[in-house]
């Protein structure tokens, strides 16, 4: 059997020589315990939107247009795609993040929710929420470990969780779904970042009251650290009683198509590997269109096997499906020696990188863009043309920029590295 390497840094098709996944001796079945405060005894830069940091792209500023129906305009090939403006918006009945329509359409006069959910310890699983869901990021954060973002808003859920902390890469997602960001705490160096910053009022966090909802799942037999949810449904009354801002933001649309494209790439199965204790897998089923996710059972030290099981949403007893998985290619750094003994990354998702996108069974490589800071990323092909994708839910997995991938008939292996 032959592989077809791809090249994630120059998103070329060249053969590549394998490299080993980073081994991680802390076990994930264990009590987990927030990044250690450091003195921040060296200057830093804190986010890749600080004046130190680079410059991300910029286009013509995005001015929200009146919300009419009207033709979407197709881009140019071999042009980099553009921010939608008044002439290229679509019908509003549909959601912008999923391209369907909203299971209420007064949903879509609010502000999104982005909510972090734990995928760690194993014996928090079944999450909930994750197929209520829009739009689903996974990143690596430390330890071998990956943790979720998940953005609600043509749906609603009585519990969305287990919530935990926060990361300096939810930043990317808060500005772009100009969302409210949904967390329980973080770190001093990255809470500290999120309060003095300019979407501090849109930090939700636990209290002592019912405002925010947060709030513990009774038939759960777990430490309260853990056994932290957000009730979506709840949140309108806090927005009431609290005077909140919460308005509809204008969010770029019209990116959705049924129709399969043109791709010689199979895209059946898709392996994503973060560690020896974090790796998963997407399968495809032509009979709903949809990819299934499977999750890691347990790590594969000492030449131990992959074991997976199906992974289900306790909220409605239902596989984690999603019509699109994208995988997005960004920087990891960190911003001091003391961040980097604790791990605590900055994920650059400004100006653009490369990208894999899968839907109908087939695969495309591509480039992300993020035109604008308070858009969600826009995809195209290595030739500029814009990327549709099927409407329905979109799960991104973030991987380093110095990630590799293995193909060969339909089954992908993407292997998550960085410095």
């Amino acid at each position: 059997m032959r592989f077809l390497r791809f090249n994630i840094l120059l998103i070329l098709m060249v053969f590549v020589s394998s490299c080993d996944i980073r081994s991680n001796d802390i076990p994930v079945s264990g009590f987990p315990t927030s990044t250690p405060f450091q003195p921040q005894t060296e200057s830093v830069s804190d986010s890749p939107y600080s004046a130190a940091a680079p410059t991300p792209i910029f286009l013509p500023t995005l001015t929200p247009p009146p919300l009419t129906p009207t033709e979407v305009v197709i881009l140019p090939e071999a042009s980099l795609p553009e921010v939608n403006g008044p002439d290229s918006t679509v019908v509003t009945s549909l959601n912008p993040l999923t391209g369907l329509p909203p299971s209420d359409l007064s949903l879509l006069e609010r502000r999104p929710l982005a909510i972090k959910v734990a995928n760690y310890p194993r014996y928090i699983r079944p999450q909930s929420g994750l197929t209520l869901a829009d739009n689903i990021f996974e990143y690596y954060i430390e330890d071998g470990l990956t943790r979720f973002i998940a953005v609600f808003y043509g749906n609603d859920s009585e519990w969305v969780g287990p919530v935990r902390s926060g990361r300096y890469f939810d930043e990317n997602i808060q500005r772009m779904y100009q969302a409210y960001l949904v967390f329980k705490f973080a770190d001093p160096r990255e809470f500290d970042h999120f309060k003095l910053s300019d979407f501090s009022k849109f930090l939700v966090v636990p209290t002592n009251g019912s405002c925010p909802p947060f709030q513990l799942m009774p038939n759960r037999n777990i430490e309260v650290y853990n056994n932290s949810y957000f009730n979506t449904l709840l949140w309108e009354d806090c927005v009431i009683s609290e005077g909140l801002e919460n308005q509809r933001p204008y969010l770029r649309n019209g990116f959705f198509s049924e129709v399969v494209p043109q791709s010689d790439l199979p895209g059946m199965q898709m392996f994503t590997y973060y560690s020896v204790d974090s790796y998963n897998y997407w399968i495809y089923r032509p009979e709903t269109q949809q990819y299934v996710r499977y999750q890691e059972l347990a790590d594969t030290r000492a030449d131990k096997p992959e074991k997976y099981d199906l992974m289900l949403d306790a909220v409605t007893a239902l596989p984690v499906t999603a019509s699109n998985i994208v995988y997005l290619l960004a920087s990891h750094t960190f911003a001091n020696s003391f961040d980097e003994d604790d791990e605590v990354y900055q994920i650059d998702l400004t100006g653009s990188g490369e990208a894999y996108v899968f839907r109908d069974g087939v695969g495309m490589v591509a480039r992300w863009y993020r035109t604008n800071k308070d858009q969600p990323l826009l995809l195209a092909g290595l030739n500029g043309a814009p990327i549709y994708l099927r409407p329905g839910i979109t799960f991104y997995e973030v991987l380093g920029a110095r990630s590799y991938v293995d193909q060969d008939a339909g089954e992908w292996h993407f292997h998550h590295e960085v410095p």
